[in-house]
């Protein structure tokens, strides 16, 4: 029974994740509003972008930080 389900959810991996989400969003509206669902939105994708460009670039962060901040100011 579960391997069936394992291979279920294998070969339908997008659209039950997607499912999934939709579901998620659709309840947040519900249960706590647009405009709140919508910056928890923006708050998760703006970590995963962050997760990503540090992923990539180690000094991501001191780059943006000396970019903004006087060189030398964080440290």
């Amino acid at each position: 029974m579960l391997r069936r389900l394992y291979k279920f959810y294998r070969t339908n991996y997008y659209g039950i994740n997607g499912a999934l989400i939709g579901l998620g969003i659709g309840l947040s509206f519900v249960f706590i509003g647009f405009f709140k669902t919508l910056f928890i939105s923006l708050c998760v994708f703006g970590g995963f972008w962050l997760g990503k460009r540090l992923q990539k670039d180690k000094d991501f962060i001191k780059k943006l930080l000396d970019k903004i901040l006087p060189p030398g100011t964080y440290r």
